[in-house]
């Protein structure tokens, strides 16, 4: 087969139009294509008043060794890569041992996934419940006020990423293509196929929900075992080497492979960790606050004349200024058609992230607007004996603030934009109102975040403005805070996958420090669960 990239075609184009533009492009007779693949589907909004369709296609054609001849010289006219997945190895008959899994969000279920369909049979510990469980306990926060510290947004099955908008693209680099499997997988638990080609796919939470149930099936019939309710307190390690954990039912599972799959929030285990000498250091992050605006005036803003075209569907953006004290300022898990939502997992502290359904049609935009923060901010610096875990301290702290501003009730503290520019309090709403739940208690932002964060963010808001038309609006809201956008540590690993100082550790996925979001957590799920099974096929 070969590729075609940057097909350009009217969004209101027949479907009849694509094999024409083929054809016309390859100077062939339409009948000399035999099927075509629709790779990627894209509209490029810096031009909103001339939107149209970008794709790729590959194409199953006659005379293709005479047209790749052709087209040599032409780099939009290519043999069409190999995108499949392809298994490390198959596990022997009788195992030695059984790979433990420590967490069953997107880096669990994938490093599982991979393991089980090689014939590894994991056992996988989560310390939240089954999914459906799991949401009960997060509307109980949502909608009463009540948080369970062991089954919210941050904890069970599903992890982090269940409640959220369902984002499916990366920026990572994925030469082999792992990102494929990754969608490929999701398609077969039920995900709308449209994902695997359109620009910036994405599932929503109440789908997500159906398909993480379904992956659990496949790697129940496939030999391994998920065991929710159950958190790891402890490793046993001997000479460098894990033997197995300890969980806080006082039982032990031994296994000499261990996946650490956590998510970004699980800092008693990281606390753990660290006693125990697992090497980890402090890593950047960024802190800031949601902001929410009518999705009407973004799609205006980005879409021109096609917004609200059901083809487009809600606009996004991605927005970053460089602020004069030196600090970046950048829009975070920008979530269109989508709502705010309570995200902490410990008592007495109030985080902020973003969700939206597949449908993406509330009516608020929102996005994190955040500011990044280095080590030397928050004391991870080597001197600090606790230097590794500083940005957890960091975090609480502002966390911690949140609540008291938020009025110790697990509201979360909001401002009018308008009022934060001006250095005022906030007290009656404007035209928009906020969706965070349980509730929104205005107030003054200034003292959230740290001073430089505020400044940069006082400069960053006029001129995102400049760039979509009403960004800064003095009625759009801001909710704080938003503290969890990357893990704050990395528990570092070498090029087999393994921890620097344990044997046999496998750190993965966000919580530690190598992923960010659902596709690159999968990805790296599949990159540690092979070079696991490398090991284990080299004994």
């Amino acid at each position: 087969m070969l590729r075609i990239t940057e097909l350009r075609l009217p969004l209101d184009h027949p479907p009849e139009a694509l094999n024409a533009a083929i054809a016309k492009r390859l100077n062939i007779p339409a009948g000399d294509i035999n099927r075509v693949t629709l790779f990627k589907r894209s509209h490029d909004a810096r031009k909103a008043s001339a939107l149209m369709f970008i794709y790729t296609v590959d194409i199953d054609v006659a005379n293709e060794s005479a047209l790749l001849k052709k087209f040599a010289d032409d780099p939009k006219i290519t043999p069409t890569p190999d995108t499949s997945y392809h298994f490390v190895g198959e596990a022997p008959a009788k195992l030695k041992t059984r790979p433990v899994i420590v967490g069953f969000g997107p880096c669990g279920i994938f490093a599982a996934l991979i393991l089980a369909q090689m014939g590894f049979k994991p056992i996988v510990l989560e310390r939240g419940k089954a999914v459906r469980e799991r949401t009960k306990d997060t509307w109980g926060l949502w909608r009463k006020n009540v948080l369970n510290p062991e089954s919210n947004v941050q904890f069970g099955e599903g992890g982090a990423g269940t409640f959220s908008d369902g984002k499916l693209y990366s920026q990572i680099k994925d030469p082999r293509h792992l990102g494929r499997k990754v969608l490929e997988e999701f398609v077969k638990a039920g995900a709308p196929p449209e994902i695997l080609y359109v620009a910036k796919p994405h599932i929503g939470t109440f789908r997500l929900v159906g398909m993480v149930e379904t992956m659990r099936r496949e790697i129940e019939a496939l030999g391994g075992e998920i065991r929710f309710q159950q958190r790891v307190t402890g490793l046993n390690i001997e000479n460098g080497k894990v033997r197995g954990v300890k969980l806080a039912s006082g039982e032990e599972v031994d296994s000499d492979h261990v996946v650490l799959a956590l998510g970004h929030s699980a800092r008693d285990t990281f606390e753990m960790l660290h006693a125990q000498g697992v090497f980890m250091e402090a890593k950047p992050f960024s802190v800031g606050f949601r902001i929410e605006h009518p999705q009407s005036l973004i799609d205006k803003a980005r879409l021109g004349p096609s917004a609200g075209n059901p083809l487009l569907g809600a606009a996004d953006y991605k927005l970053v200024h460089h602020a004069a004290n030196g600090r970046a300022v950048y829009s975070f898990c920008m979530c269109p058609g989508g709502t705010v939502v309570a995200a902490t997992s410990e008592p007495n502290r109030v985080v902020t992230n973003g969700m939206s359904q597949y449908s993406r049609n509330e009516r608020n935009a929102n996005a994190g607007i955040v500011v990044n923060v280095s080590p030397e901010d928050f004391g991870g610096n080597a001197s600090n004996p606790q230097a590794a875990l500083a940005g957890i301290a960091f975090q609480r702290r502002l966390e911690s603030h949140a609540f008291e501003l938020g009025g110790g009730t697990y509201e979360a503290p909001g401002q009018l934009v308008g009022d934060f520019l001006a250095g005022r309090p906030s007290t009656q709403l404007g035209t928009v109102t906020p969706s965070y739940k349980p509730g929104v208690h205005l107030t003054d932002l200034a003292t959230a975040l740290p001073h430089y964060a505020i400044e940069a963010m006082r400069e960053a808001l006029p001129a995102f403005g400049r760039q979509i038309r009403g960004f800064d609006m003095g009625d759009a809201v801001l909710t704080g805070v938003e503290t969890r956008t990357s893990s704050p540590l990395r528990i570092t690993r070498g090029e087999d996958c393994q921890s620097l100082n344990t044997q046999g550790l496998y750190p993965a996925g966000e919580g530690a420090g190598y992923a960010g979001g659902i596709l690159s957590a999968g990805v790296d799920g599949i990159k540690v669960a092979e070079a696991l099974a490398l090991d284990l096929l080299s004994r």
